[in-house]
């Protein structure tokens, strides 16, 4: 394996190779910055330029740009609470209220470190632990999966404190990922007859209208003076905030790569989880999204280390572990390779190859994002009066090009007044996004799994893996009422005393 890995890096070494790895590491860094495109929408766009290049300089360049796409939508999330890509939500929930108490350096600077130390950690683990972590990926049926969705469902009652609320925008975001098409019984469901609907409301309209839309209304009306970014002085290498996010780091780092191998989760779904997960064990979870450095270092790490776990199963299996990566399957199938079981043996040269470029870009991403996002904040660093309109025209260039419809683009506009409308009552809106990325999970492997046990619900608890994490998620959901309730009665027996 060491020997193998060495060959990697030396092909990795390669004057042209390092060229276009370098080259996918920017054309990532731009395309993830820009609200309302992401890794799949670069990966399918630079497809056809992979036509000719041979095999191995063709999947260092699709999954290099799929790493640093990744990290990347941090920069927007951070800096104006427009993510990006959709696994940058979480990131703004706490990197936005940073940058408005004025230490948007420091957001940054631990959005860079924590997605460097994810990212590594999880192309460790692709290159160690590939047939170990494929064995319990394929332990997962339709029960585990759905028990994993109802945990992830559980952070609603750590968004804000507010579980009525939070419970409302879970709902919300179930009901929303029911339209459409049913994926089992091809049956329309609240569609109207409309074609447009057929295919389900996307979760990048939802996502750009929800944070970016809203966010351009409410500055856009605020009276407050507006506070260019003239100088965002990024240190990444922080003693003490990195002992204060090095346990963060560590458990959303290996979260994110045991959740990444499963298909079909994502990366997004990592970084809910680790974000949940992160303010249930914080000692201070009412710091949460007003600025708490955790909240940054706890989706970064995750959905970087959950991207590279994605591609465990890419590789071992044949099965997309994300959307992006079933974009890169069929780039596979498309140069005529087959990934599966017995790719490892037949192609090891051209996985390692992978494997070493998307190590090297780890640190590409360390040495390159900091005069990026100088360069990036420069050329944004206009009155928002100007700023607001570009924000706005490249989240509806972003929202169209996703599936080239306007309906996406009034979706996307309504879901931004709705938003706008839901935080002046103070709302999470992230458990509408939660609602919306779990809901699908959830519905059909419920189904799938009572199709197997003819109704049973006894299925989720007579399988040990899954009835442990239905366990877990009670536990803590009903922890953390407790806990909620306790701090209540002492405030009223404060106030009465």
């Amino acid at each position: 394996m060491l020997e193998s890995f060495l060959s990697g890096l030396g092909v990795v070494f390669q004057p042209m190779n390092l060229l276009i790895l370098t080259s996918a590491v920017f054309i990532g860094f731009i395309g993830g910055a820009l609200p309302g495109i992401s890794g799949v929408i670069l990966v399918v766009i630079l497809l056809p330029v992979t036509y000719g290049m041979e095999p191995t300089q063709a999947f260092m360049l699709l999954t290099a740009i799929y790493g640093s796409t990744v990290f990347s939508g941090l920069i927007t999330a951070i800096l104006y609470r427009a993510p990006g890509t959709p696994e940058a939500v979480m990131t703004a929930f706490d990197g936005y209220p940073m940058t408005q108490q004025g230490e948007a350096g420091k957001a940054l600077g631990i959005g860079v470190l924590s997605s460097a130390v994810g990212g590594l950690v999880g192309t460790i683990a692709l290159i160690i632990f590939t047939p170990m972590l494929a064995s319990v990926a394929l332990k997962f049926s339709s029960p585990e999966y759905f028990a994993l969705a109802i945990l992830g469902l559980t952070v609603v009652a750590s968004l804000g404190g507010r579980l009525i609320l939070g419970l409302i925008g879970a709902t919300l975001g179930l009901l929303i990922a029911t339209i459409g098409i049913d994926p089992l019984t091809g049956t329309s469901r609240y569609t109207f007859d409309n074609l447009n609907l057929a295919e389900g409301v996307g979760l990048i309209p939802v996502i750009v209208g929800l944070f970016a839309v809203s966010e351009v209304m409410k500055r856009s009306l605020s009276r407050d003076a507006e506070q260019p970014l003239t100088k965002v002085k990024i240190k990444i290498f922080d003693a003490p905030i990195l002992k204060k996010i090095g346990v963060t780091l560590s458990r959303s780092s290996i979260l994110g790569v045991i959740i990444g191998i499963l298909p079909g989760i994502g990366a997004s779904t990592a970084a809910m989880v680790s974000y949940s997960e992160t303010v249930r064990w914080s000692k201070h979870p009412e710091k949460f999204g007003k600025g708490a450095p955790e909240g940054i270092a706890a989706p970064e790490a995750a959905n970087n280390a959950a991207a590279m776990g994605a591609l465990v199963p890419l590789f071992a299996l044949g099965i997309p572990g994300s959307g992006t990566t079933a974009i890169i399957l069929g780039a596979f199938i498309m140069h005529g390779l087959q990934p599966g079981p017995m790719f490892m043996l037949t192609s090891s040269d051209l996985i390692y190859a992978v494997f070493a470029g998307l190590f090297v870009v780890n640190f590409m991403i360390l040495a390159f994002s900091k005069p990026f996002i100088k360069l990036f904040t420069r050329l944004l660093n206009v009155p928002y009066s100007a700023l607001g309109p570009i924000i706005l025209m490249c989240c509806i260039v972003g929202t169209y090009s996703v599936r080239n419809s306007m309906f996406d683009v009034w979706l996307m506009l309504g879901f931004g007044v709705l938003g706008f409308l839901l935080e002046k009552i103070k709302f999470p809106l992230v458990s509408i996004i939660l609602g919306l990325v779990l809901g699908p999970i959830a519905e059909s492997e419920l189904r799938r799994s009572l199709a197997m046990s003819q109704g049973d619900l006894g299925i989720f608890f007579s399988r040990p893996i899954s009835a442990s994490l239905i366990a877990i998620a009670v536990l803590l959901l009903g922890t953390t009422i407790v806990i909620a309730l306790r701090k209540r009665a002492r405030i009223r027996a404060a106030a009465m005393g």
